[in-house]
């Protein structure tokens, strides 16, 4: 019978454990940490956003990091195929906006407890506080595994590894780059890393001053000079640092690289659903009811009411000039920003706020429908320590279902 080792319990490793014992192998789960799906436990707010119910072109798009790699995994093992591998563990599931999947209960722990109730019936067998130092290689043959070595020193034999260590995101919940280590360890490549997913810093001081702020319904774009690099309209936050929320969240995977090198300019369009010239007749209405008002108090309508002092000062208008007297150009100034309200980017958070981690494994060392090192026969990387990086709204832990069902078939 042949010994399957798992290094991590968190989705993918758990996920990988429950296909390799029902195809009749002996697993044996490693977890450095003191329960299993540390990480999966926080993953959509304590919710756990399991899946996404998009097609496949919506899955595809929805990768950032090579999505071509993730072609046999995703048709091999579906989020259909995930949400009836939940729903037979007894974990119901419903589907809410953006085609997000969440179990019906609400709550992450039902999702690591039906994972765990799984492993426990096939006899997979968990070992808590156990952390593994470094991945063995045969003496004999050092392009072929022969098992791993614990940091108490203790060697376990296996015939196949698994690495499902996660990246350096949240290293609190313990990932701390094992698996990228073992994987450099080993002669594989590991690409540059990047906190993904993760909130944003600016530059202006008014970022302070709207603190806890949320829009809906905005719209953002970045620039790189002329060049739009991402838009997207939705919800976003001000912080003391900067901008987060959904919006500005999945910016941040697709212009991380491109921040590391420059500033960024960000733009929200702060009402989207008109156009420049809605938005100027508007404001003339505005402008015509309130004539004989002071420009400040003559715009609560626009914004709220954290917002409006902002905009009042970096309108150039002087707040007590009388309505009335608000020039043509003062006024499409205004117009423009409310529709360009800018921002610069300066940075992304550290890896302690991103959701997770772009970079990792490199996919051209990895057999795509195996999930199996090329160079090392027996050695298999799943889920987040390859470099495969999606969007937020289930697409991260569906690449870790799809890449862990690949490797524990094949193993």
């Amino acid at each position: 019978m042949k010994k399957v080792l798992v290094i991590g319990g968190g989705a993918a490793g758990m996920m990988a454990a429950v296909f390799a014992a029902r195809g009749g192998r002996e697993v044996h789960v490693f977890e450095k940490n003191e329960k299993l799906g540390k990480k999966l436990f926080i993953t959509g707010k304590g919710r756990c956003n399991i899946t996404n119910a998009g097609d496949m072109d919506t899955l595809f798009s929805s990768v950032i990091s090579n999505p071509k790699f993730l072609y046999s995994a995703f048709y091999g093992f579906t989020n259909e195929q995930t949400i009836a591998f939940f729903e037979e563990l007894g974990v119901p599931v419903k589907i809410e906006r953006g085609n997000r999947v969440f179990p019906v209960s609400d709550h992450s722990s039902d999702v690591i407890g039906a994972l765990s109730r799984e492993m426990n019936r096939l006899g997979v067998e968990v070992h808590l506080h156990a952390e593994v130092e470094k991945i063995l290689t045969d003496r004999e043959d050092p392009e072929r595994i022969r098992g791993v070595r614990l940091k108490n020193g203790k060697e376990v034999a296996g015939d196949a590894c698994i690495v499902a260590t996660g990246g350096v995101s949240y290293p609190s919940t313990g990932s701390t780059g094992d698996g990228l280590r073992f994987a450099e360890e080993l002669g594989l490549k590991v690409t540059e890393l990047f906190p993904a997913l993760v909130p944003m810093e600016v530059k202006e001081w008014y970022a302070k001053e709207l603190q806890g702020l949320s829009l809906r319904n905005v719209t953002a774009a970045i620039y790189d000079g002329k060049k739009k690099l991402y838009e997207e309209f939705g919800e976003m936050l001000f912080t003391h640092y900067g901008v987060s929320g959904p919006i500005i969240i999945s910016a941040s995977s697709s212009v991380g690289k491109k921040l590391k090198e420059k500033e960024l300019r960000l733009c929200i369009d702060l009402k989207p659903a008109l156009s420049q010239e809605q938005l100027d007749q508007r404001i003339l209405r505005d402008f015509e009811e309130n004539r004989n008002k002071q420009f400040k108090n003559s715009v609560d309508r626009l914004f709220p009411a954290k917002l409006k002092p902002i905009m009042i000062e970096l309108s150039g208008i002087s707040a007590e000039k009388k309505v009335n007297e608000i020039s043509k150009e003062e006024r499409i100034r205004f117009v423009k920003l409310i529709k360009e309200f800018p921002m610069t980017l300066t940075g992304l958070r550290s890896y302690k706020e991103a959701i997770i981690t772009k970079g990792g494994v490199s996919v051209k060392e990895i057999d795509p429908g195996t999930m199996e090192s090329k160079k090392i026969k027996g050695l298999y990387f799943i889920g987040e320590v390859l470099d495969l990086d999606a969007l937020t709204g289930g697409f991260n832990l569906q690449i870790a279902w799809s890449t862990a069902a690949a490797a524990g078939n094949a193993v």
